[in-house]
């Protein structure tokens, strides 16, 4: 079964065919979803450290919705598209864009992973 790292965080064992946000949910790590996770924000941007090869390809619609998130690197995902199609490890660091969101969606988590300000 695939393992899913979030640096810093937690990891997760799932079954091909979850995405990275799903991955998250699972262990609890803070990765956004303003959207509820259907490729209509940038929230769960997260970072690709290790892996992969191991994500579906990304699609025009996931490449749109990048433009709009802030530091865009080449292993940059959105966790609600970037589905498991192999088994192996997958690294993934959340973006501190993520972290806000997480924490704007869970105010009782607010400063827990970010400074406020």
């Amino acid at each position: 079964m695939p393992l899913v790292k979030f640096k810093g965080y937690a990891e997760a064992q799932v079954p091909i065919g979850k995405s990275l946000l799903q991955a998250a949910q699972e262990v609890h790590a803070p990765e956004g979803y303003a959207c509820g996770g259907v490729c209509a924000c940038s929230t769960c941007h997260v970072y690709v450290l290790a892996g992969a090869d191991l994500l579906s390809e990304k699609e025009d619609e996931e490449e749109d919705i990048l433009d709009k998130a802030f530091d865009v690197r080449a292993t940059s995902r959105l966790g609600c598209q970037a589905t498991i199609v192999k088994d192996g490890v997958i690294e993934v660091e959340i973006t501190r864009e993520s972290l806000q969101a997480y924490e704007n969606e869970h105010p009782e988590e607010r400063g827990k992973y970010t400074k406020a300000g």
